[in-house]
């Protein structure tokens, strides 16, 4: 799509095709659009379909606001979903924040939950068409008198006269995902220079980033949502040194306290599986020391413990059985107890799920749901059979 396309898209005639179009199925696009083109600029009615199209895909991030938001195909894969901006719209809030420079804006994810918090944004991006694209958002959700978008390169904006800086700086080259910080668009190193002139500062950067990358005055936190690890971010002027998991909805909030590795032990009765993000910040000793527990192997993040607690940093299995890895002897005791509905979980093993599931329950024919687990009990190959325990409800924990 290009800046014309995108324009035409805004006139009454292209915000009235929005709404016909809006819910076509893939099957019926190309007799939709053959019927629409004998009133309607071919390119517009293409605009108007692709358009739809991202709209389906980014209500997985924006729910029911999606409907009225306008998106680049870059746009819905790298814009950050909208519960994880709220959670750092409300960080912001809660320092007292009432106005952000939003380097490299991408549609405008972050500064509409940002604006949704009262906070006066500026949203900065060189390419012109996504610029437009987040004008029209702040447009679209009610928000640009309090959302201002600016078409230009991020290192030429002053941030001085904000209270906080947000970068989410390009993380994708031509060849797929960038790992190296520094070679992120712009530079992790430009973006930290950049954060230090604003009293507070959030840097959005990859869940995997190394520990060692994380600059000595940043607090670290990592966020998941639902189970799902979206994204880390460095923070300035809150705690320096300090690593935090934070999981949503919520948010339960897990801060580090630098706790030893913890011990390997036998095999408990239950078996406690972290978090995501709690694996990436590092916090697996500290889900241990809560939990009362060990690991089962020095290098597989799964904590084993003899009672049953109520964590919620990590998801519970009951553990039934304990066997050294051999596909068949699997196979002949879930067909034993009439197991129908299989969930595969790996961590220290290379053989795939899928594969696996493939093998050992070609055609389920049982009612029993059934937990393996494919890793390694003191370094030995290892399948571990068990259920989800139930827990209690969780409590939010304030920021």
């Amino acid at each position: 799509m290009n800046d014309l396309a995108f324009a035409s898209l805004l006139t009454p005639e292209g915000l009235a095709l929005l709404d016909e179009v809006r819910g076509t199925a893939p099957a019926q696009e190309l007799a939709v659009a053959t019927r629409l083109r004998r009133a309607h600029p071919a390119e517009l009615v293409s605009a108007a379909l692709a358009q739809a199209r991202l709209r389906e895909r980014a209500a997985a991030k924006f729910g029911a606001d999606a409907e009225r938001m306008f998106f680049t195909p870059n746009g819905v894969e790298q814009s950050t979903r909208a519960t994880v901006a709220a959670h750092r719209a409300e960080r912001l809030r809660a320092l007292g924040v009432t106005s952000v420079a939003d380097l490299c804006c991408g549609v405008g994810g972050d500064a509409i939950a940002l604006a949704r918090a009262g906070i006066r944004v500026l949203a900065v991006d060189r390419d012109p068409l996504t610029a437009a694209v987040a004008q029209a958002n702040a447009d679209a959700l009610s928000l640009s008198a309090l959302i201002e978008v600016r078409e230009a390169d991020v290192m030429d904006v002053d941030v001085s006269s904000y209270d906080a800086v947000f970068v989410d700086p390009a993380r994708r080259g031509g060849r797929g995902r960038v790992f190296d910080p520094e070679a992120y668009t712009p530079p992790l190193s430009w973006a930290v220079a950049t954060a230090l002139k604003a009293p507070h500062a959030a840097l959005k950067v990859a869940p995997g980033i190394p520990h060692e990358a994380v600059p000595a005055g940043a607090e670290a936190e990592w966020v998941s949502d639902g189970g799902d690890v979206k994204e880390a971010v460095l923070w300035f002027g809150t705690q320096p040194g300090l690593v935090r998991a934070t999981l949503l909805p919520g948010p339960r909030v897990l801060r580090g306290r630098g706790l030893p590795d913890p011990p390997v032990r036998p095999l408990g009765r239950y078996l406690y599986e972290p978090d995501g993000a709690v694996i990436r910040a590092h916090l697996v000793a500290e889900v241990a020391d809560e939990l009362d527990g060990g690991l089962i192997d020095e290098t597989i993040a799964y904590v084993t413990a003899d009672g049953r607690h109520d964590c919620p940093y990590a998801t519970a299995y009951e553990i039934t059985d304990r066997l050294p890895f051999n596909v068949k002897k699997l196979k002949a005791l879930l067909r034993e107890r009439e197991v129908g509905i299989l969930t595969v979980k790996k961590r220290g093993s290379a053989v795939e799920p899928e594969e696996l599931r493939r093998k050992v329950l070609p055609k389920p024919h049982g009612t029993r749901a059934v937990t393996v687990f494919l890793t390694r009990v003191a370094g030995a190959p290892t399948m571990l059979l068990g259920h989800p325990v139930r827990t209690g409800p969780l409590q939010s924990e304030r920021l």
